[in-house]
Parts: C-alpha cells; structure tokens; sequence
C-alpha cells in the first residue's frame, strides 16, 4: 500500500525560479504530447502508444531540459490520459456511463504543470533531497541539480515518486511512499452506518449503541466566507479574472477544507478502532449534486461542500485499517421509520407496497417523530436506516440501535476557540446523564485529529 505527503516549500528566489522554469517546460511538453496525440486520433483513430511519444521528442528541447526520468514521466501521463479516454469510450459504448467522454484538452496558456520524479533519481545529501537536472539546463545555467528538504517522519528508500505540485503561487512536495497496512483486532459483525449531510456533515450510527455527529457549520460557513470574498473581488472584472489576492484566498480555503476531511477521517477512524467496529457502511446518492435543486442559498452552500473527498479518504483509511467499507445508495433513508420497521424502497423502483407511506414524519428542528410519538434525531435515524440497506446481505444483527442510541447523539466540532476542560467535560456528564431529544456537544481540540497523509 501506498501513502501520499504534501510538504509546503518555501523556496528562496533561486529555488523558485529553478522551480517556476521547471513547472512551465512541463506544460508545455505536456501540450506537446497532446498535440500529437489528439491529431493521431483525429486524423487515424489510433491511439497513442505507451513510448510513442518518448521517441518522438527525446531530441526536442522541452524534453532535454528535465532529467530523462522526469521527462518520461510527464509524457506517459499524456498517454495514461488517452488510454483512459479509450477505456471510457468502451465503458460508454457498453451503457456503463451516461455521457460520452471527451478527449483530453490542451493545458491553458502560460500555465505551470506537475512534475515528477521517480525514487531512484532522487539522492540524499546532506539531510537534503538532490533532484537531478537536464544537459540543457547544466549547459545553459551551470546547475546539474537543485535540493529540496527530506520530510523526518519518511525514510527515502520508501519513497517511490516525489511530485513538485504548482497551485495558486505556491509549491508543494510531495511524497509517495510505500507503507505497510496495520492488522488491528476488530469484529465485521460490528457496523457504523454513515449519512453525509450539511449541518450535520456525517452522523455515525453503529449496531453496538454508540453514536455521534461531525458538525459541518463551520465548513459551511468558510465556504460562505470564500464565496463572498471572490464575488467581491471579481465584481466588474472580465470573464477569467485572476489575481494574487485570489489565489491566496483559494489556497487559504483549499487548505482549511483539506485539514477538515483529515480531522473528520479521524475521528471516524478512532471511534472504529476503540470500539473494534469492522465495518463501514456509507449512504451515497452517485451524482447527487446534479441538477439538485435546493434554492440558491442552499446550492450555494451544499454543492462546495467536499464530502466525496471526505468518503474517498474514508475508505482510503479503512484499506489501511483492515476495515471493510460499504457504499449503499440511501433512498428513503430520512423518510422510512427506523424504530417501526418500515420498508425502505430502492428510488425509481415501485414499493413492493402500492400505497407505501411512512410511519414517522420529520418534524422542526431536526427531529423526527415516530409512530409512538416518540422523538428521535432525524439523522441519527437515516444512518440507522443505511445499515438496515445492506443487513440482510451482509448478516448485521442490528438489535443494538435503539431508542437512545438514536435520541442523543454526541456533536464533535473540528474546529472551536478554547474552551475550559471543566465547563465541557461537565456538559458532557449533564447529557449522558439525561435524555435529550437534541444533539449534544462535544469540543474536540484541533490539534487531536491532524493527519500528515492525503
């Protein structure tokens, strides 16, 4: 298995030329492989071949400028991207896919691309990373080789590839690097049914009583904030405006974003582990975000929201982990009642049921009251459901989701000004000791999630 770590550099104005000279080369190689490879297609149908283009601009000088593993690197993720259009292009053909690709467009003008360099190029010397240079930039500026700072938690002989990743006026390092996958004790039969939301960004329900929510406010007021920001800056520009002010602002989000998805990971990591949970059921809709209609404000608000990279880094951790990860659609999942044992039918699909109705109906404030009239979260009880989508195929007794463990789910907030221990921790005994019919809170230092890994 294979983990993946950003490093931000902070290069002198001699390092970031040598880096800025380097990211444009490599766009414009890049370009270069797709011009001939879009007209072999136009003009033969054939695609291009996997060292077809190595061939074809060994001698060019966009090519002698990197190290010739470098360079080679960059042409063959020209043909990766043709090679998947051909595959795509099968899948649509066989009515797996809904819209047809496209073939790869050229890099837009003036642009900086990534480069890469595989492990055995690279070189330790004297703490640092030695990164190999082309003949032409030795013959034209003297330099065989520039450095870059070795990570102290990564051994370079587990580093397969290092990639220099140009975005928004910044540069990254970043590592991949073999790692070894961590055999933990959990039992299968131990479930954590997952539904994505807004405010409530996950809320986790597992068949062992156990249940909490990660709160999404804050990231969905920093993609507020981020919306505002740009609206105003871009107020009276053309179509296409760019400047610095915007870049920083981007990164800045981009980054804020990032070390949310890590943090709620985590944490969804953490409470499996404690309690030896071994499987992970996710409700997701496929193309969810398309079309939605939810109003403007509430586009605006739930479409940035990032939470297929937040599943995908989920299920990244549950390879790690030895956790088994399920994807279930989650239709009917808000409205069927869990505690009644209503049916839940697939969308699209007629209810075994003619005149199908649920027993329990959402109420204000995110409630949502039963058949008894009992009052229980309404989220809590769409997670309870997505483990009731896949029981019966995967054998899951779920006896342990009850009425308590639907009523007061714990809220974990990733983000939150300092607060005394006391005044939590007293908060927290208040609420387990009684039965709410809201969410609680709980504060979770910022510094108790962070992830180095992608």
């Amino acid at each position: 298995m294979y983990g993946c770590q950003q490093v931000l550099l902070k290069p002198n104005k001699e390092l970031s030329a040598i880096l800025e000279f380097l990211c444009r080369q490599a766009h414009s190689l890049t370009n270069m492989g797709i011009y001939y490879a879009r007209q072999l297609y136009l003009k033969t149908k054939r695609y291009v071949g996997k060292y077809d283009l190595e061939k074809l601009y060994k001698n060019n000088i966009h090519y002698k400028v990197f190290h010739s593993q470098a360079a080679q690197q960059i042409l063959r993720s020209v043909y990766e991207s043709f090679f998947s259009y051909k595959k795509l292009v099968k899948a649509y053909k066989e009515g797996k896919l809904e819209d047809r690709p496209r073939l790869p467009k050229y890099r837009k003008k003036g642009g900086l691309a990534l480069v890469s360099y595989p492990g055995q190029a690279l070189k330790l010397k004297d703490g640092s990373i030695r990164v190999p240079l082309g003949k032409q930039v030795k013959c034209w500026f003297e330099l065989d080789s520039f450095q870059l700072p070795m990570p102290s938690n990564i051994n370079l002989a587990d580093v397969k590839e290092l990639r220099i990743l140009p975005r928004n006026k910044c540069f990254y390092a970043e590592f991949v690097y073999k790692k070894e996958i961590q055999t933990l004790e959990v039992d299968k039969q131990n479930v954590l049914g997952i539904d994505p939301g807004l405010n409530n960004w996950l809320t986790c329900v597992s068949n062992i009583g156990t249940s909490f929510i990660i709160d999404g406010k804050h990231i969905k007021s920093m993609n507020r904030w981020y919306n505002k920001q740009v609206s105003t800056l871009k107020e009276g520009k053309p179509q296409g405006f760019w400047s610095n002010k915007l870049a920083a602002i981007t990164e800045k989000r981009n980054r804020q974003i990032k070390d949310g998805i890590n943090k709620a990971a985590l944490i969804v990591m953490n409470h499996c582990l404690e309690n030896r949970i071994g499987t992970i059921v996710f409700g997701w809709n496929k193309r969810n975000k398309k079309e939605i209609e939810l109003g403007k404000k509430n586009n605006s608000e739930f479409v940035p929201i990032p939470t297929a990279r937040l599943k995908d880094r989920i299920e990244q951790l549950c390879l790690e982990y030895g956790i088994q990860f399920v994807e279930t659609e989650e239709s009917y999942t808000s409205k069927a009642s869990f505690l009644d044992g209503d049916t839940l039918p697939i969308y699209g699909e007629k209810p075994k049921c003619e005149n199908w109705k649920p027993s329990g109906k959402r109420t204000k404030r995110g409630l949502y009251r039963t058949a008894n009239n009992w009052y229980i979260n309404a989220d809590a009880q769409s997670a309870g459901n997505i483990i009731r989508k896949v029981s019966i195929t995967l054998g899951i007794d779920l006896s342990g989701v009850c009425r308590a463990t639907l009523t007061s789910p714990h809220r974990i907030k990733l983000w939150s000004a300092n607060k005394e221990t006391t005044r939590s921790n007293v908060a927290l005994a208040r609420c387990e000791a009684t039965s709410l019919e809201s969410p609680s809170e709980a504060v979770l230092d910022s510094g108790g999630a962070v992830n180095s890994d992608n």
